[in-house]
């Protein structure tokens, strides 16, 4: 192997390996299940860095992983035995240019730094719905948050990126410059290079919204699915439910996430069908837009084993729901603004379609546990994907709620899916990325997120 003493000289930033005290930490990720034994995490400090570690990688033929904020439950961000570009200490940053009504992000930063930061200018962007999770790997998977229903997908607000290759070089990407990257990486994911910084569209924001968990108990099941599937009917760009089964000490529950972009005045108002049911717990209540995307942390914490699995509905589905005792959220955002953008403007396809997560965890982890978990969460999936046919895709899910590694990929990366399951994600727009992957990666350097073949 290659000098590593060497390698640390040229590099300006953190290198950590196997005998470091710090090395538990710098492996450490946000689902115990998803971390991986790297044998260097490197903490890049510029884009000199970046391709340097490339190369290193290269020559001491190490697989590549890229840490943003270490959210994937796959272990996208991971790699055993190979190296970790890890960007969440040197490109940790959000600035805002109010002027402007753009906000620079760095390609390490977490969305509650991007929140707090257009905030304090009384803007916002699209954002993740659990703020402790990555800017990165949420963009370049698509993208959805409370804030979808008005201004689109993450990846309908992107204005710009900075990337670099596998070869090393630096490319700026935006509708003018290397627009066919451009389009790649907004849904293609982390296929194509690293990326350092965006610049996203930021948009007013009032500086408090309507916003908690409603709790209701089973026997109003029948009443609640009727109120969702009429208050769907008619459902505003500026409001949204997270619809959560959840069971606490043995016993299952119904939580509604209500969002309102208003007072508490009007969000009382907007929601009264579901106040009128009687829920025998209501936090809802006016708070700090910046609270609002830490709502779900604590639900979502990090210190555990987690198994996430998709599957995409057209709205609420009384029968399915019913079935579906706990672990299990269903995403009733607006969609108008999302299909509205052509379906060849980004990689991510676009229908008229809602998302749906199961989410199981436990605290020890064993293949055993895996294994059951992975089966349930299929279990509770196929209900959801069986009950409706969707236009245009198979009902693969959200690639960003996605635990499947159900094979060896083709690639003969780690705990990477299979070809089949990125040609059902990125549907029609597949061949478009082979060939956009045979110009910018043609050596399969980047194979940590639904990995795309190269093809000329």
């Amino acid at each position: 192997m290659s000098d590593i003493a060497s390698f640390k000289q040229s590099f300006k930033g953190d290198v950590v390996t196997p005998g470091d005290a710090d090395y538990k930490q710098a492996i450490a990720r946000w689902a115990l299940n998803a971390e991986r034994p790297a044998r260097v995490v490197a903490f890049v400090k510029d884009t000199d860095d970046i391709a340097l570690a490339l190369k290193y990688a290269e020559t001491n033929n190490l697989k590549i992983a890229i840490r943003c904020g270490g959210h994937s439950p796959a272990g996208a961000s991971s790699i055993q035995d190979g190296l970790v570009i890890d960007l969440s200490r040197y490109f940790n940053y959000a600035v805002a240019d109010a002027e402007k009504r753009t906000v620079r992000v760095g390609g390490g930063t977490l969305w509650g730094t991007v929140d707090k930061e257009a905030i304090q200018h009384g803007l916002a962007t699209v954002g993740g719905t659990v703020n402790h999770t990555g800017v990165a790997g949420l963009l370049l998977g698509g993208g959805y948050g409370f804030l979808s229903g008005q201004y689109g997908m993450v990846v309908d607000n992107v204005l710009q990126a900075t990337l670099v290759t596998a070869n090393g070089e630096v490319l700026t990407v935006n509708e003018n410059q290397n627009s066919e990257l451009f389009w790649g990486i907004r849904g293609g994911g982390s296929n194509f290079g690293v990326c350092t910084e965006f610049v996203l569209k930021l948009y007013p924001q009032r500086r408090t919204v309507f916003a908690g968990m409603v709790i209701f108990t089973p026997n109003m099941m029948d009443a609640l699915m009727n109120e969702l599937s009429e208050w769907w009917k008619t459902v505003k760009d500026h409001e949204a439910i997270l619809q959560i089964s959840l069971t606490c000490s043995f016993q299952p529950f119904i939580a509604l996430s209500l969002f309102y972009n208003g007072s508490e005045e009007e969000g009382r108002a907007n929601f009264k069908r579901f106040f009128d049911l009687k829920p025998i717990m209501d936090t809802a209540r006016e708070i700090p837009y910046e609270q609002l995307n830490a709502q779900s942390n604590e639900m979502f914490a990090h210190g555990q084993n987690y198994y996430l699995k998709s599957a995409y509905q057209n709205g609420p589905q009384p029968d399915v729901v019913k079935r579906i005792e706990h672990c299990y959220v269903f995403e009733y955002v607006p969609y108008r603004n999302v299909v509205s953008v052509p379906q060849d403007a980004t990689a991510h396809l676009r229908f008229p379609r809602t998302t749906t997560v199961c989410f199981l965890k436990w605290p020890k982890n064993s293949p055993e546990a895996e294994q059951a978990a992975k089966l349930h969460a299929r279990e509770l999936t196929d209900l959801v994907a069986d009950a409706v046919q969707l236009p245009g895709v198979s009902n693969t899910g959200y690639g960003n709620y996605s635990s499947e590694v159900d094979s060896e990929t083709t690639l003969t990366m780690d705990r990477v899916l299979d070809e089949s399951k990125s040609r059902g994600l990125f549907g029609v727009n597949y061949d478009r990325l082979q060939r956009l992957k045979a110009r910018y990666d043609p050596d399969n350097v980047f194979t940590k997120w639904f990995a795309i073949a190269p093809k000329a």
